[in-house]
C-alpha cells in the first residue's frame, strides 16, 4: 500500500514514547508515527513510477502548513481494523486542504477519507474502551510544528519512497 503522509517532529514522537506505558494493554501499539493524508493503493513496479509522478505533480506548488497536536482521542468503532483506536488529535486546516487536494486526483477510500477524514496520529488499537476513554481524558500540552515536506510512503517496506518538499510561502 502506498500513501502520502506528513512526518512528525521529534517532540511528537517523544510524546508517543512517553505514553507507551499506558498503551501496552492494547493489541497493537504503533512504533512509528506520522499523519496519514491519503491512501493511494497498491502498485506494481511498472505503475509505481506513474503513481509517484502523479502524487508529486499534485503537490508541487503546495505551501508548508502548520499542524498542532491538541489532545488524545479515540475511534470507538473504526471502519476497518480492531477497536478502539487511540490517537493524537491533529488540528491543521492546511493538512485537511492537502487531503482535499489529493482526493480530487485519487479516489477517496470509503468511510475513511473525504468528509470522513480526521487528521490524527495513531498510537494504538484493539484494546479496552475504558482505557481509551481514560487516555482521552488526559490533558497534554499542545505541540505545534510546520509541515515542510510530505512523504510518498511505501507501506509494504515501511519506508519513504520519496519526499515531497512544500514551498516556504505560507497559505
Amino acid at each position: 500500500m502506498y500513501s502520502v503522509i506528513a512526518p512528525v517532529p521529534g517532540r511528537v514522537r517523544k510524546l508517543a514514547t512517553d505514553l507507551h506505558p499506558e498503551l501496552v494493554a492494547f493489541e497493537h501499539v504503533r512504533r512509528t508515527h506520522s499523519c496519514l493524508l491519503k491512501r493511494l493503493g497498491d502498485a506494481s513496479r511498472t505503475h509505481l513510477t506513474h503513481l509517484q509522478r502523479r502524487t508529486h505533480r499534485a503537490l508541487e506548488n503546495t505551501a508548508a502548513v502548520d499542524a498542532t497536536i491538541t489532545g488524545i482521542d479515540y475511534f470507538d468503532d473504526p471502519p476497518i481494523g480492531s477497536a478502539p483506536v487511540v490517537y493524537l488529535s491533529v488540528d491543521s486546516p492546511g493538512l485537511e486542504a492537502i487531503h482535499s487536494q489529493l482526493i480530487e486526483i485519487f479516489d477517496p477510500v470509503d468511510d475513511l477519507e473525504g468528509d470522513d477524514y480526521v487528521p490524527h496520529i495513531t498510537l494504538a488499537r484493539g484494546g479496552d474502551t475504558a482505557t481509551a476513554r481514560r487516555l482521552a481524558d488526559r490533558e497534554i500540552d499542545p505541540i505545534t510544528w510546520t509541515v515542510t515536506e510530505l512523504e510518498f510512503w511505501n507501506g509494504t517496506e515501511k519506508v519513504p519512497a520519496s519526499r515531497v518538499p512544500l514551498s516556504s510561502q505560507s497559505l
